[in-house]
């Protein structure tokens, strides 16, 4: 099994690198675990608390649950990856999505590099780079379609968390990685290099195997 972290900025393209990536593996070699499944129950907070939820601080995350699940996929269980929803900031209690375990397993996220023990267990860790501009742009454009946000709100929130967060925890991780994309996705040279590291990766981990 090959553990493959992509870290970034909120907006930087990591989604668009893990779906090329999608498009180049075959569907039944990986599995995506994202971040963002993973952030903390805020069931318990008032709207008013939840309308100024952190999302870019590590604290946010609940990574204990996060590595007990990929352990778990490494043993070769099966787990059921939580549902959570930035519009009412809680993890549904109905609904859970199966995840198989896989040859490759891609965790992605803004803050999968803040947490040592995560690192520890990945073996390849991408960090996807872009300019402030261009992430904001994007950020704009996702959390009013995706998040029910105004861009009144994007940008306070821009300005006040997300910026600052990523000053403080996210471009500090850059120093962990194996492999720093520039211009995300769009970057297909970078992004043939990473497969062509991937399939050297598998082969090593198969030979390896064999062996034992």
């Amino acid at each position: 099994m090959l553990i493959i972290g992509i870290a970034g900025g909120t907006g930087s393209g990591k989604t668009t690198v893990v779906q090329k990536l999608k498009g180049l593996l075959k569907a039944e070699d990986f599995v995506v675990i994202p971040q963002d499944a993973y952030y903390k129950d805020c069931a318990h907070l008032t709207a008013e608390q939840k309308a100024v939820q952190n999302f870019d601080h590590p604290d946010s995350i609940d990574f204990e649950y996060l590595i007990e699940h990929l352990n778990d996929l490494k043993e070769g269980k099966p787990v059921d990856q939580p549902v959570y929803s930035y519009v009412t900031c809680e993890r549904s209690k109905t609904e859970t999505v199966k995840v198989n375990p896989a040859h490759i397993i891609i965790i992605e996220g803004i803050l999968v590099f803040t947490c040592e023990k995560l690192r520890e267990m990945m073996d390849i860790k991408v960090f996807v780079d872009a300019d402030a501009d261009d992430r904001l742009s994007r950020v704009i454009a996702r959390d009013i379609v995706e998040r029910g946000k105004n861009v009144d709100q994007v940008l306070r929130r821009y300005e006040y968390t997300v910026k600052p967060m990523h000053l403080q925890f996210i471009e500090p991780t850059k120093r962990y990685a194996d492999i720093i994309i520039p211009q995300g996705g769009h970057n297909q040279v970078a992004i043939d290099m990473l497969l062509a590291i991937i399939e050297k990766a598998l082969k090593h981990n198969n030979s390896r195997a064999e062996e034992v």
